[in-house]
């Protein structure tokens, strides 16, 4: 047996802003430059990646991607710096999170079903 966490934000109505969801997005918009391509990547629909992204930029009251239009090689999107530090302190955050959650299981369950 091992403990599994799942991490997320929610705002005071208890509405999810923030997991692993839109982390997963923003990290394939910064990969790609491209929310379309990052969409694509993940199997999903441009327009549920656009409304995973306005909920989480409404949530987190930062605008998280940049577009970029037009020029020789079409658009495309940039993280804003919000968008990187949030990213950093979410990792951060969830590292913390499950290497506490390990701690308190094994305090709690230690040797139990070995």
């Amino acid at each position: 047996m091992k403990p599994a966490i799942k991490v997320l934000i929610l705002n005071d109505d208890g509405d999810k802003i923030f997991g692993e969801g839109p982390y997963r997005l923003l990290k394939a918009v910064e990969a790609t430059g491209s929310l379309r391509q990052a969409a694509m990547g993940m199997e999903m629909a441009y327009t549920k990646a656009r409304k995973i992204l306005l909920n989480a930029e409404k949530g987190l009251g930062v605008q998280l991607v940049i577009p970029t239009t037009g020029g020789s090689h079409g658009g495309g999107s940039v993280l804003s710096p919000e968008a990187k530090e949030f990213l950093e302190k979410f990792e951060h955050f969830r590292q913390r999170s499950k290497e506490e959650n390990a701690r308190i299981y094994e305090e709690i369950f230690g040797d139990y079903g070995k």
